[in-house]
């Protein structure tokens, strides 16, 4: 296949990071994590309100410290995971507009602290979560496509139809030649994330797991398709027995996750124990 043909088939990335309306400048990166939270506030709070326990406007209120929270851990893990990045450019670390946000430190931050919001305004803990889990994924397939704006985190050269074509620069900057094309990681995991977010439906008609289980479902489908799409990526990260950190993240929650909903299915199913009290007693 020739460089031409590569060219035509292939996904364009933006020349800029930002969108210009009028004289509004915003950033592309931060607004397609709103629209995502946005989204997931929504889908949320109608599940919520379905099932009558909560509403959307509780999800917004839990949105407000929830989204924080995520953004301030999914930057920590981020750094902590690339300190070498920062080193004596402190400043960098605060500039999430320019990308890096760690999904792992994200989820447990703003999980916890929008967990610890509902309790506070007396909501039910578990079936908050179980609402919240196919909006968090939802919120992930919007948001990846902040990474192409960014122009970054795609995975190794390809010439298959949908590859990505970046900037020349970009191309030169991840070592390889101007004109290369590559897969577009975060296409998959957008596309991924939105199935999940309909298997998880699926798996609460069909199996109706305990309230809060699904966020167990959600955490066990998500790191089973990241273990795979890591493998793709080329930017630099740490690795240990031929497997990149993230890779070695997704099998510890992906077994902890499986490891709990075999052993809650289990309990679940174990008969109660036969009572000693007699009817006329």
């Amino acid at each position: 296949m020739t460089i031409r043909s590569t060219l035509i088939a292939s996904i364009p990335s933006p020349s800029s990071g930002s969108l210009h309306l009028g004289p509004l400048r915003l950033n592309a990166y931060g607004l397609m994590i709103a629209l995502g939270v946005v989204v997931a506030v929504r889908i949320a709070g109608r599940r919520a309100e379905a099932r009558g326990v909560g509403t959307v406007d509780d999800f917004s209120s839990i949105a407000m410290w929830a989204v924080p929270a995520g953004v301030i851990g999914g930057r920590l893990y981020h750094v902590i995971t690339d300190i070498e990045r920062f080193r004596g450019n402190w400043s960098e670390a605060f500039m999430i507009w320019h990308g890096g946000l760690g999904i792992w430190g994200g989820v447990a931050f703003g999980v916890a602290v929008g967990l610890w919001r509902a309790r506070v305004k007396g909501l039910d803990v578990l079936a908050i979560a179980s609402c919240a889990a196919p909006g968090i994924a939802v919120a992930q397939a919007i948001g990846r496509w902040g990474n192409w704006w960014n122009q970054e985190l795609f995975g190794r050269p390809t010439t298959l139809p949908w590859a990505l074509r970046v900037s020349d620069s970009v191309a030169v900057k991840a070592g390889e030649a101007a004109g290369t094309t590559f897969h577009p990681t975060f296409l998959y995991e957008s596309l991924g994330c939105i199935a999940l977010a309909g298997l998880l439906v699926l798996v609460e008609r069909r199996l109706q797991p305990a309230p809060g289980r699904l966020l167990a479902w959600y955490a066990a489908g998500y790191t089973l398709m990241r273990f795979f799409i890591e493998g793709l990526r080329i930017d630099p990260a740490h690795h240990a027995g031929g497997l990149r950190l993230n890779q070695w993240v997704s099998i510890a929650v992906f077994a902890g996750s499986v490891v709990f909903l075999i052993v809650d299915a289990r309990r679940s199913h174990e008969p109660s124990p036969a009572s000693t009290v007699t009817e006329h007693e």
